[in-house]
């Protein structure tokens, strides 16, 4: 009789082990998928590219371009957007407040070294006014003497390529996108670069705030 039992318990035992281990190996599955990637690689091409792109050249025209900024700028603009348990984000997004929770200032940095080092596709966006072109020419290399505005070449550069770590490169950048963030800082709903955006875009007219952008999205 007692042989019989032991004979029980051995096949329980057995049929359980199986279940055991499918168990565990589902567990360790499930921790595997919600662990955090382990690369930067990993971050662009998961957290980042449904709005950017694996590469950092966002096709979407309200999203930035991110490929061949420079890494300084990049890393500023996502330590702005994450908010602390003392302070507010200083760059208002809850997109991308939610995309940077979870990054870490390694995190941050190795991204801006990683996008700074892609080859960037400019604008692709067709663009048929010339005469809006023409006018964004001169606002960017000349400014506007009657309304006080400097020209966007002298922080930006004559080439668009900025002057890191504080102007960023915007040459082929979205024309919907450079737009968008003139009209942020014209009323003061961005406000993370010490104001300087502010004192020159109130002081151009949203047709010439467009025609700034357009041109922007048409240099190589």
């Amino acid at each position: 009789m007692k042989m019989i039992k032991n004979m029980v318990m051995l096949a329980a035992l057995t049929m359980t082990a199986p279940l055991a281990a499918e168990t565990t190996e589902a567990t360790e599955a499930t921790e595997t998928e919600n662990a955090a990637p382990a690369t930067v690689a990993e971050i662009a091409s998961g957290v980042c590219a449904g709005c950017h792109s694996a590469d950092g050249n966002s096709v979407i025209p309200m999203n930035p371009i991110l490929a061949g900024q420079h890494a300084e700028y990049i890393t500023k603009q996502l330590i702005d957007f994450k908010a602390t348990e003392s302070a507010p984000a200083k760059r208002n997004s809850p997109i991308m407040s939610s995309m940077v929770a979870a990054l870490s200032p390694e995190d941050m940095k190795q991204l801006g070294d990683y996008y700074a080092q892609q080859k960037a596709i400019p604008s692709q966006v067709a663009v048929d006014d010339d005469k809006l072109i023409e006018l964004g020419k001169l606002l960017y290399h000349g400014g506007s003497l009657t309304n006080g505005v400097p020209a966007c070449a002298s922080c930006h550069g004559p080439n668009g390529s900025g002057i890191p770590p504080r102007y960023p490169a915007i040459a082929g950048q979205h024309a919907e996108y450079t737009i968008t963030q003139l009209n942020l800082f014209n009323t003061g709903d961005r406000a993370n670069d010490k104001d300087v955006m502010q004192q020159v875009i109130t002081r151009l007219n949203g047709y010439e705030k467009r025609a700034v952008s357009t041109y922007i999205s048409t240099m190589r």
